[in-house]
């Protein structure tokens, strides 16, 4: 595969660069909204690490004296 050529995330085929087409990974219409229907439903997520201490550093502590 040429570095021009993407692969489409949905169905795997082969998406030829195209100034003219839509920009993304995906090589229809279809595909893009299967991808949505994936975020509506919850299939994808975005990681979320836990942090031991608040953003202020002080553990949840707000002792301001």
């Amino acid at each position: 595969m040429s570095p021009s050529v993407k692969t489409c995330a949905i169905c795997k085929k082969e998406i030829p660069a195209d100034p003219k087409r839509r920009p993304g990974p995906f090589c229809s219409e279809t595909c893009r909204t299967i991808d949505l229907g994936h975020w509506a439903e919850g299939s994808y997520c975005v990681p979320v690490v836990e942090l031991d201490q608040d953003l202020t550093g002080t553990n949840g502590s707000h002792d301001l004296n």
